[in-house]
């Protein structure tokens, strides 16, 4: 069986699970499984552009598609809510309105440029995770660069630590192994010199990643017209970009310092929410979740998946969130998702 018949035998299982889900959310008979409400997940707002190889797909979705979102949400009676409001709403009895709060990680400029307007049409609030090394330009977007890499060539030489390997990457399944491999070494080792290695690979193929952080981040002047609407909120997302379990307490204590002060030189006020890079059980402990509180933050969000109840008040700093993921963009999931339903079968499974 080939990658891409197993990655589509996986999409038609998950796919098929959240349409079960859906259904049994409109019977109302686990109507106690969406708890308190939900945190959403968000990167790229853009229109799509077809392309053979997009192995980031999943952190993108159209316009059209967040606005359907909204449309949903608001029809399946959830209110919609800044995420900052959140501790406060798990320190309450409770409502039996759920509540959903978006929140977009990275600070990519489409997020100006599509989601914004939506987010106004539906006055839904938002929060932005600011990541100061690409708002800055002193650091790279290592999956993008490695996805336009590959995209373009049919060989490319990579060392995985025994030495430099030639790499065939002609056909569309040799490119997803290929940047499956790469991912998977950049986890496993030290990321900023797996990273650099990606970097300079692309420059020798004439591909600029500083290039390619200017096409999609934001400046911070383009963070500050967006912080400008009421609705909006910008929270930390590091310096750096890398998984925080992988780190030492003082480079996690300064990662976190170095982009809260960052956030608050943009908004002139300290950010109370912070957003752990990946997000996800390999990449953030409990224990990056309490030097999050040392810091300062209020309120913290990982990758994993889950529902906001009120037991989680004693993890404010360690709160689940959902997905909304390019490969399913179906409002029929979203609801599915959003009901905590799947959580009750497999539980701490996206």
């Amino acid at each position: 069986m080939t990658a891409s018949i197993r990655r589509l035998a996986k999409r038609i299982a998950i796919a098929g699970g959240l349409e079960t889900a859906n259904l049994l959310r409109a019977t109302g008979a686990m109507r106690g499984a969406r708890g308190l409400g939900a945190i959403l997940t968000l990167h790229h707002i853009r229109p799509h552009e077809e392309a053979a190889f997009e192995p980031n797909a999943h952190l993108e979705i159209t316009p059209e598609f967040l606005d359907l979102v909204l449309d949903r949400l608001k029809s399946d009676g959830y209110r919609f809510v800044a995420l900052e409001e959140i501790p406060a709403l798990l320190s309450q009895n409770g409502s039996d309105q759920p509540f959903a709060a978006f929140t977009l990680d990275d600070g990519y400029r489409n997020n100006l440029v599509y989601a914004l307007p939506i987010f106004e049409k539906h006055n839904a609030p938002f929060t932005v995770f600011v990541t100061k090394g690409l708002a800055e330009r002193t650091h790279t977007i290592w999956w993008e660069t490695l996805a336009v890499l590959l995209r373009k060539e049919e060989k490319i030489g990579f060392d995985f630590g025994s030495g430099h390997e030639m790499l065939d990457v002609t056909t569309t399944d040799a490119k997803e192994r290929v940047f499956a491999r790469i991912a998977s070494h950049l986890h496993r080792h030290d990321e900023r010199a797996a990273a650099a290695a990606i970097d300079l690979m692309a420059r020798q193929h004439e591909i600029d990643p500083d290039e390619i952080v200017d096409d999609l981040v934001m400046t911070p002047a383009e963070l500050n017209l967006l912080e400008a609407s009421p609705l909006a909120s910008l929270g930390a997302h590091t310096v750096s970009h890398r998984a925080m379990s992988r780190l030492s307490d003082r480079e996690v204590h300064d990662e976190m310092t170095a982009s809260r002060d960052y956030v608050r030189a943009i908004t002139g006020e300290r950010p109370g929410s912070f957003a752990y890079p990946y997000g996800t059980r390999e990449a953030v402990t409990r224990r990056q979740a309490e030097i999050a509180r040392e810091v300062g933050f209020a309120i913290a969000v990982t990758t994993q998946p889950g529902v906001v109840t009120q037991r989680l008040l004693g993890s404010i700093t360690y709160l689940p969130r959902l997905s909304i993921n390019g490969l399913y963009q179906n409002v029929r999931y979203v609801s599915g998702l959003a009901s905590g339903i799947p959580f009750r079968f497999t539980p701490n499974r996206p």
